[in-house]
């Protein structure tokens, strides 16, 4: 039997190219057709629901977040599986679709069920996360020059690497571990502001309102012209080197009120300080049990050249 192949390919050479010929159109074809990754992805489209109410318990999240988006979301098309799990203030809904279902057309889909279908108290609007199983592409650790801190790690991350990450084609999402967020607190002294009359709202009011920049009219002097604005916007000192960004003086000459033909600034009834979001957790390397990391996550059930 293998003499006669031999035989037959020797024999039959323009039917031995063409079958070789299609051969390798074939492959060229499923090359540019077929799903191409570094690990090539089993699982089918996965999607992460996430809605956020501080204060809530479990039960109540449960309740008036979950129970709403998994009813809102069972009339999405291509929908296999979907599973829930219920946190104090976090509500997680994780939508597996069946096989062949596109991502982009599985996330239209879900988008459009959630606007339409799902309304939640407190104008609690759910975010879409895409999840792969072998969606993440590497983790990388932030590092600084000593005494860098970890706040400082944690912006350039936030404001720097982040953003940068989001330009590559394929990567969707970047998820940030570890370090401390930056915020401006204002804390206010309850005595001071009765003795001024000023309520809590008000202070609050004044600063959204004075970071923010005007713009006005035109001043034409002959055939020239000069534009007139109002520069407003709160400035930290680390808008070229962001290891000086803790400065608080303009928020503390905001104006709240006046007393007397006086302006009261929020200095005069609140201690202004530099602070940072509550943490929830905290990320850990080798021997380094407080670090800032990431791991950018490429688009699930994508193509690539």
């Amino acid at each position: 039997m293998l003499k006669g192949l031999v035989v037959i390919g020797l024999t039959r050479r323009p039917i031995i190219l063409l079958a070789l010929l299609v051969f390798i159109g074939s492959g060229i074809a499923a090359f540019f057709k077929l799903n191409i990754e570094a690990y090539p992805n089993p699982a089918p489209v996965i999607l992460e629901i996430t809605a956020q109410a501080p204060g809530q318990s479990a039960e109540e999240m449960e309740r008036y977040y979950t129970i709403p988006i998994e009813v809102g979301l069972s009339t999405t098309p291509g929908v296999d599986i979907i599973r829930s799990t219920s946190f104090y203030g976090l509500s997680f809904v994780r939508v597996t679709f069946n096989y062949g279902i596109d991502y982009y057309f599985a996330v239209q889909q879900a988008a459009l069920n959630l606007q339409q279908n799902v309304s939640l108290p407190n104008n609690v609007s759910p975010q879409i996360q895409a999840s792969s199983l072998v969606g993440e592409v590497f983790r990388y650790q932030v590092v600084g020059p000593p005494h860098f801190g970890l706040t400082n790690l944690r912006t350039i991350q936030d404001w720097v690497l982040q953003r940068r990450f989001l330009t590559v084609p394929g990567v969707v999402q970047v998820n940030t571990w570890g370090g401390t967020t930056k915020e401006y607190e204002v804390e206010g002294d309850l005595n001071k502001l009765d003795a001024y009359n000023i309520t809590i709202p008000q202070v609050i009011s004044a600063i959204g309102n004075a970071n923010v920049n005007v713009g006005g009219r035109t001043i034409n002097v002959g055939q020239q012209s000069m534009n007139v604005r109002g520069v407003g916007l709160i400035d930290s000192g680390g808008t070229t080197d962001l290891t000086q960004g803790y400065k608080v003086k303009d928020i503390e000459s905001i104006s709240l009120a006046q007393a007397n033909g006086v302006p009261v600034q929020v200095k005069d009834v609140a201690k202004v300080y530099v602070g940072n979001v509550p943490r929830l957790g905290k990320a850990g390397r080798d021997k380094e049990d407080d670090v800032v990391g990431s791991d950018p996550g490429d688009e699930p059930n994508a193509a690539y050249e």
